[in-house]
């Protein structure tokens, strides 16, 4: 999966060349890895979840973790689609689409994905969140992050559970809301127009924010309409955007450090088309979940070759990139009194970077434990 893989027969590429020569195991034939995922039950699914978060604390103790930082934590589901009836648990659900939809949990910051779990294509998305976050904080809490942790969550998972879970693991929040319902909307239309600050938008459009409570909670809401005259005509009311929030600040801050939230879209992305969940191959569905939970540690691995031991930084690498300057680099294995050396292309465009992350990878020291 690391190297591009997005079916079992992928893992043919492994069996090529003198790749078995580096790999300090020996690769099986393609069908042996579908035998060996359809063995999974959903106690050892829960066991594969369990190295995912314990390569998340090893990783997180190499340098990699948040420490006593703020986390901020994307949470989000996705769905992903099928062809045929025979994969079990796949259905249609409500984008009409059949396949799978897993919950994912990602880190704002970084993109790693900190959790995931497959569910039924017809599952409504907020189906196991209490569960799912119950495990996530504690997860992160062994890996190391003893910092505040606030995580950020779309309409889906709106209810009183959700609130109350987060609030009994001391996790702060933003979690948007459905604005048609009554209750909402009457509180919304009882906001006084002064109280309405204009922010940054498009510019063929305009946006306000305002607050108010809302069942003893902070509202924030943003509205927006259209400028354009011939836009307007068509949709020339405003359209409101809500959610809930423990955090202080101005409303405006807080509002913009909430949309960042569709930030978890390109870590979905990078997961679907960068490390193996592009196709769900198994028609079982355990071999599915531990298809997932392996595309996971994917993804986490082709993040930390680039991020350990590197300050952060705001535009995040891609998968794909990191694959071409990485890990896809053409060469072969010389020996040179009995040692083998990989010799690389004569400039290579990304030797010095490859270089780089090299000795920083190898001068990592391992985890305790």
């Amino acid at each position: 999966m690391v190297a591009g893989a997005s079916h079992i027969d992928h893992a043919d590429v492994l069996r090529a060349g003198d790749t078995g020569r580096v790999l300090p195991h020996r690769v099986m034939a393609p069908s042996t890895l579908g035998t060996f995922l359809r063995a999974f039950s959903f106690g050892h699914v829960r066991q594969l979840e369990a190295v995912v978060g314990e390569t998340l604390r090893r990783a997180w103790a190499a340098g990699a973790g948040p420490g006593s930082s703020r986390l901020v934590i994307d949470v989000d589901s996705t769905i992903c689609g099928v062809e045929g009836r025979q994969k079990q648990g796949a259905a249609f659900g409500y984008t009409k689409v059949r396949g799978y939809h897993p919950l994912l949990a990602s880190r704002a910051d970084t993109g790693e994905v900190l959790h995931a779990r497959m569910r039924k294509g017809s599952a409504n998305t907020a189906r196991g969140a209490r569960r799912f976050i119950d495990e996530l904080v504690a997860r992160l809490r062994r890996a190391g992050a003893t910092g505040e942790l606030v995580m950020r969550l779309d309409s889906g998972f709106w209810s009183k559970e959700t609130i109350a879970t987060l609030g009994r693991l001391d996790v702060r929040y933003t979690m948007a809301l459905r604005t048609n319902t009554k209750g909402v909307a009457e509180a919304i239309a009882a906001i006084d127009e002064e109280s309405w600050v204009r922010i940054d938008y498009t510019d063929d459009g305009e946006a306000e924010v305002a607050e108010c409570v809302y069942g003893g909670r902070r509202l924030i809401v943003r509205r927006t309409r259209l400028t354009d005259p011939r836009q307007a005509r068509l949709w020339p009311d405003w359209r409101h955007f809500g959610f809930l929030t423990d955090l202080d600040g101005q409303a405006t801050e807080v509002d913009a450090f909430h949309r960042a939230h569709a930030t978890v879209e390109l870590d979905i992305r990078d997961l679907k088309e960068g490390a193996g969940l592009e196709h769900i191959p198994s028609g079982n569905f355990q071999a599915n979940s531990a298809w997932l939970q392996c595309a996971v540690l994917a993804h986490n691995l082709i993040r930390w070759s680039v991020t350990l031991g590197e300050a952060p930084v705001e535009e995040r690498t891609v998968a794909r990139s990191v694959r071409m300057k990485l890990i896809s680099m053409p060469g072969r294995l010389v020996n040179r009194s009995g040692k083998l050396n990989l010799r690389g292309p004569l400039n290579w465009p990304w030797r010095d970077w490859f270089s780089e992350r090299l000795c920083i990878l190898r001068a990592l020291q391992p985890a305790p434990g």
